[in-house]
């Protein structure tokens, strides 16, 4: 077998990957920040210590970390539309769904995160007067933050990853574009070759990255 990657050139890439690659980041953007939005809510409700805040929170995290993503992309894609009675899309589909899905794992970073940082801490806050709300703000979460910031890029890292099973729903991201550029230059291999190249060096580069910025946090610490 022949291998040919001549006709991988800019108008190429410009042509079928760059839309891809364009949706894969803003997917990646979308569900991390909604993730870690949504993740966070569910991590204080689960150290709420209130029972019909707990079990809602552990239901939603437990059952979502249980199931396949490339099974919830599905059910969301079928059964969405069939409850509001009109097709949402592939694309937006597929960002509901990150949010969704990503918030039950950042939400177990979250609250590993929340419970780093000293008890201590938040005792003193309510020694100066401070409620439970303002605890969380200005003392835990930004300690939290910090202390977790590697593992949710690296949670993010996989996501971007995990962004490629889109496929099964025929959103257009970074794998579809290199598919039907091999498609229509028939050269399928060649372009899957060239696809997992490309994320690794992206993964790669972002893990090492991370890598750095752990680092610099413990020399903070």
């Amino acid at each position: 077998m022949n291998l040919d990657f001549g006709f991988l050139s800019w108008d190429v890439v410009s042509s079928f990957v760059a839309k891809g690659f364009l949706f894969s980041i803003q997917l990646t953007l979308v569900a991390m920040i909604g993730g870690i939005f949504i993740g966070t809510l569910l991590a204080l409700m689960r150290l709420s210590g209130r029972p019909w805040l707990v079990t809602p929170a552990a239901l939603y995290v437990n059952t979502l970390r249980s199931v396949p993503l490339v099974m919830v992309i599905l059910w969301f894609f079928l059964l969405i539309p069939l409850l509001i009675g009109r097709p949402m899309g592939a694309e937006l589909s597929a960002m509901i769904t990150f949010t969704v899905f990503e918030a039950a794992y950042y939400s177990e970073i979250m609250r590993a995160g929340i419970q780093s940082v000293p008890r201590g801490q938040v005792f003193a806050g309510y020694a100066v007067g401070m409620t439970y709300r303002q605890c969380m703000q200005l003392i835990v979460l930004p300690q939290a933050f910090r202390n977790m910031l590697p593992v949710l890029l690296t949670q993010t890292i996989i996501l971007f990853q995990d962004t490629s099973l889109v496929y099964a729903i025929g959103a257009y991201d970074l794998l579809k574009g290199f598919e039907v550029a091999g498609k229509n230059f028939n050269r399928p291999v060649e372009t899957y070759l060239t696809a997992a190249v490309v994320y690794f060096v992206i993964c790669f580069s972002l893990s090492m990255l991370v890598r750095r910025l752990q680092q610099k946090i413990q020399i903070i610490r």
